[in-house]
């Protein structure tokens, strides 16, 4: 039998349960669950009917969205779309709508404060208030600036009317990570154009915009580790920087700004040092067809993507034989004693993530009289985007025991190969051994977001950890 408390939650004396006033759930239909919610989130729907793009919203702008199939709010500065979110929210449409058209920050502070607002709404997202919205008397001027949220009189702003807008920044924390995340409003933004640093607990980001620099510049508030990882979301011009908490500990804010925090400046050509790791790879996947052999001693193979907006692969790009690069020690855990009595090697790759199988494919079909099959699932978004397509195609038709699938998530009508992104569906009829008992590696590599996804798949289906390595793309 179990004894339930007869304590309910909240507490009677909490803020939560004083702040609420009495307000009562709205009973929710099927399929409106959070879990609901979450997966709308992240399924790639556009939420907030603007494709993307980011605005700033003016007062006038605001206030004409006040209906229940066009509900704009704002929160702290920020502007959502929550029309989206309407039927998910646990107090009614009718909560929501007192704020429609409006600022909403005291009303929202009011009923329930506590409710990470960024996280559930991030992809409802419409831009920034141009004109500074009203603020709650006890929202600390100290916290607008930790959070990013300067009124737009204290960003530095020396640029041309005809420059990029301004960018802006906010963060939130789970019990082990910090993210921030830098709204850029520019679309088609890459990993070249941002550079991170963490030194001697001066946390650095720095992100190029045309001709511009946004720098975040700040003390942590508390230690974090040294790995961290970046991503873009492209098509919305965000920007998310995920930190490890040295300690699982709630941080009150976010640090102390540094110099030049939170500016917007024209770029100075200062002499950057950029670092970057990149893959050596073999220069072909055909041995048969290889141009005469260089001593490998004096040669280093590289598969670089370059991207014409990026802050670094251009200047690689430039680079005229007799020009310098320094190039530090090989980095990596992966060890060739994973491929011992190995019978099954599957391979998963997206994008530049590709890099690593090229060596991988040459030592397993060469090295490993063991081996029974190689499969390789390359995962990218157009056929333009796959790297090296005809020489994977000629190496799967000269060696029967290497299979090839390119999976691609934004294909043209005349695509008849697979399609979509990383899938149990995709897994589950690629992952087949070669025999029930088989020795099998599975190595993945891709942007942060299809890696992370991937391995959880791959434990869901059943394989060990140590039938999982991951590369760092």
């Amino acid at each position: 039998m179990l004894n339930v408390p007869s304590q309910s939650f909240p507490a009677p004396s909490s803020q939560q349960r004083v702040a609420s006033g009495g307000r009562s759930k709205v009973p929710l239909k099927q399929g409106r669950s959070l879990m609901d919610w979450i997966r709308l989130t992240k399924s790639g729907k556009d939420l907030t009917g603007l494709k993307g793009r980011l605005f700033e919203v003016t007062e006038e702008e605001l206030v004409k969205h006040n209906k229940k199939d066009d509900c704009w709010i704002c929160i702290r500065g920020f502007v959502y779309n929550v029309s989206p979110y309407m039927e998910y929210h646990p107090g009614g449409e009718d909560e929501l709508m007192r704020a429609a058209g409006s600022d909403g920050t005291d009303l929202f502070d009011q009923v329930h404060r506590w409710v990470n607002y960024e996280s559930m709404l991030k992809e409802c997202l419409v831009g920034k208030m141009a004109v500074k919205p009203a603020i709650p008397k006890d929202y600390h001027e100290e916290k607008k600036v930790l959070n990013g949220m300067l009124p737009k009189s204290q960003v530095t702003d020396t640029r041309a009317r005809e420059g990029p807008i301004s960018p802006s920044y906010d963060w939130f924390q789970t019990d082990s990570l910090i993210t921030i995340i830098i709204y850029t409003k520019q679309k088609d933004m890459n990993l070249d154009s941002v550079i991170v640093d963490y030194q001697d607990d001066s946390f650095r980001a720095e992100t190029i915009i045309q001709d511009y620099s946004y720098l975040i510049h700040m003390e942590l508030f508390r230690e974090i580790q040294e790995d961290f990882s970046v991503r873009v979301v492209a098509n919305v011009g965000k920007i998310e920087i995920v930190l490890k908490k040295k300690e699982h500990t709630s941080w009150k804010c976010l640090g102390r700004a540094l110099e030049n925090h939170n500016s917007f400046t024209p770029r100075k050509d200062t002499g950057t040092e950029i670092v970057k790791p990149y893959t050596p790879v073999s220069h072909s996947l055909l041995f048969k067809l290889m141009e005469p052999v260089l001593p490998n001693d004096k040669y280093i193979y590289f598969l670089i993507k370059i991207y014409p907006a990026g802050l670094f692969t251009p200047e690689l790009d430039h680079l005229q034989i007799g020009d310098f690069v320094s190039v530090s020690s090989p980095e990596g855990n992966f060890k060739i004693s994973q491929f011992q009595e190995l019978e099954d090697l599957f391979l998963l790759a997206a994008g530049t993530g590709f890099t690593p199988m090229v060596k991988i494919l040459n030592y397993a079909l060469t090295n490993i009289p063991s081996l029974r099959k190689v499969k390789l699932m390359f995962f990218n978004k157009t056929e333009d985007d796959i790297i090296w397509r005809s020489q994977l195609e000629n190496l799967a038709f000269k060696d029967k025991r290497c299979e090839v699938e390119f999976v691609l998530s934004a294909p043209t009508s005349g695509w008849n190969g697979k399609q979509g992104h990383i899938s149990p569906a995709l897994l589950s009829e690629f992952l087949k051994r070669s025999s029930d008992k088989s020795k099998v590696l599975i190595c993945i590599c891709g942007p942060t977001p299809f890696t992370e996804q991937g391995i959880r798949l791959l434990h869901d289906l059943n394989f060990s950890k140590d039938e999982i390595h991951s590369f760092t793309a």
